[in-house]
């Protein structure tokens, strides 16, 4: 019975490592985003610039907007349209908005949600931002304007978007920890907030952002 039990647990770690390794292209895809992970938090990148609408239908620079703020940022990626993850990270980042309310880091710490999907405008923006309940003064969304721009800003915070069927997009998604002078300094997983925004405290201390 105990060898027979063994067996069957061989078998099914087996069969978990083989799917595993299916998924992630023989576990490179997984080693190499661990590694960029890394390699992000020990050496910030630099953002592109790129020239982003927000919510309420003004056209302006990341890189200024994130260096004249001077607050660490929360930047996740997601489309107005989409009903599946970007409504369960939209969730999430709502749930972080409360705890950096409830904190008092809103002068130190904000959030921004971009879209990346070309059909978003400042009316788009603007309707998706009272669907989570956003405060203009924590939680800012914006979309952006210049298709080359905007790849290279995902390529480098490791969003990958697929068109697909009926106007979706498949994407990835993940918290990115932004300082103040528009560097990318960690990517958390979107199932681990808490993280991101330690991560984002920690930034905000260092940076010496005083609340």
């Amino acid at each position: 019975m105990i060898l027979r039990w063994f067996l069957a647990l061989v078998l099914a770690m087996a069969a978990g490592i083989g799917v595993l390794w299916f998924l992630t292209d023989g576990f490179s895809a997984l080693t190499a985003e661990t590694a960029r992970r890394q390699s992000v938090a020990q050496q910030p990148r630099p953002i592109p610039d790129a020239q982003v609408l927000d919510d309420t239908g003004h056209l302006q620079s990341l890189d200024a907007d994130l260096r004249e703020d001077g607050r660490v940022a929360i930047v996740n990626f997601f489309y107005t349209r989409c009903v599946a993850l970007c409504l369960a990270q939209g969730s999430l980042t709502e749930q972080l908005q409360q705890v950096i309310e409830g904190e008092g880091l809103q002068d130190r710490i904000r959030l921004i949600s971009i879209s990346f999907d070309p059909r978003d405008k400042a009316d788009d923006l603007a309707r998706y931002a009272r669907r989570m309940h956003a405060r203009d003064d924590v939680w800012r969304f914006m979309a952006f304007e210049d298709p080359q721009q905007m790849h290279e800003a995902l390529d480098l915070f490791g969003i990958t978007v697929i068109p697909a069927p009926l106007g979706e997009f498949e994407h990835n998604a993940a918290f990115h920890v932004v300082t103040p002078d528009a560097r990318l300094s960690r990517i958390l997983d979107l199932d681990t907030p808490g993280l991101a925004l330690q991560a984002a405290r920690e930034l905000a201390g260092a940076a010496g952002v005083q609340p």
